[in-house]
């Protein structure tokens, strides 16, 4: 038989193992409200631009807002809404509209590291998140050999 102070230790902590559960629950609501696992997207690095698509599972048709960062700096910010046939031929998106291209900016020779961002509106619209789209882009820009040796 359990005495009166171990039933209200089992109470005790039963109230603690819901209380966690709650909190926990309350914790996953708010991060997918901010953080939208619904994005998609890839990118690739050409010698001229960084380029690919972002889809969002959640509104299949809508053109997502895309920024490009390299090495951590905000570069420039785009619509991904350019013709991308292989992305809706794959199942990814319904329509083809949902490619991004950015101009490569001058860069400095060395290793770089990009990364393309989905932006996503808060509820009441007063704040942006960005969700990282694929994995980072690492590349090199090669030193330009000076002309006839000079």
């Amino acid at each position: 038989m359990l005495t009166p102070n171990r039933k209200l230790v089992n109470v005790l902590i039963g109230k603690s193992i819901i209380e966690t559960l709650l909190v926990g629950a309350l914790a996953v609501v708010a991060f997918i409200m901010v953080f939208p696992p619904h994005f998609h997207g890839w990118g690739e690095v050409t010698d001229q631009a960084i380029a690919g698509w972002a889809v969002n599972n959640v509104e299949p048709y809508q053109r997502v807002p895309v920024q490009l960062f390299i090495n951590g700096e905000f570069v420039a910010a785009a619509v991904a809404d350019l013709s991308r046939p292989d992305v809706s031929a794959a199942g990814w998106a319904r329509d083809p509209w949902h490619g991004y291209m950015f101009r490569l900016p001058s860069l400095p020779a060395g290793q770089h590291e990009a990364r393309i961002y989905a932006t996503h509106d808060s509820r009441d619209g007063n704040r942006k998140s960005l969700q990282l789209l694929g994995n980072p882009l690492t590349f090199t820009i090669e030193e330009v050999p000076p002309v006839n040796g000079n």
